[in-house]
């Protein structure tokens, strides 16, 4: 069976509701789910997983969480491979006041692990989303979940489960 790793980074609690349910739904014990603020120490820890579910918030103009810069950056600057290995992304914004980057630290993730060799599972339709652009709209859909618990919070349960449900499937 496939190990998995979560590793997220939330700001508001949002991204923190999606790790926590993917955890209950996966079965993901205590010491593979990692806050990238205190429990995440170096990138050696990706290589544990063959599945991995790497959350965040988005900030300012379309930014991963502050917590994931170092091992955006890491990752990045030593050529980390991530071949072999599934990852599914997922994350918070706020569609309204950041139109124009919803949830695009979801895109910024997508590129580095993409270009890392890792297969990108869990796309989301667009379709039912409002929002003027977004760097994790990739070839018309979300490269991950994409939840707005701000603006849209009674879509968010649905969202988050049905994703849950399309991962079981394509996860095997």
């Amino acid at each position: 069976m496939a190990k998995t790793g979560i590793f997220y980074a939330s700001a508001g609690g949002n991204t923190t509701k999606i790790a926590e349910a993917l955890k209950e739904a996966f079965e993901v014990d205590d010491d593979d789910f990692i806050l990238m603020e205190s429990d995440f120490d170096d990138i050696s820890q990706f290589d544990d997983y063959d599945v991995l579910f790497l959350g965040s918030s988005t900030w300012g103009q379309g930014d991963v969480h502050f917590s994931w810069v170092d091992a955006l950056f890491e990752i990045t600057s030593q050529s980390v491979s991530f071949a072999g290995k599934k990852v599914a992304l997922f994350g918070a914004g706020d569609s309204k006041k950041h139109k124009e980057h919803f949830c695009s630290a979801l895109g910024k993730l997508y590129e580095v692990f993409k270009n890392g060799g890792a297969q990108i599972v869990g796309f989301v339709d667009k379709n039912g989303y409002e929002y003027q652009s977004s760097l994790a709209e990739i070839d018309g859909s979300f490269c991950g979940l994409a939840i707005d618990n701000v603006n849209e919070k009674e879509k968010t349960a649905q969202r988050i489960e049905s994703w849950i449900g399309q991962l079981k499937a394509e996860l095997g």
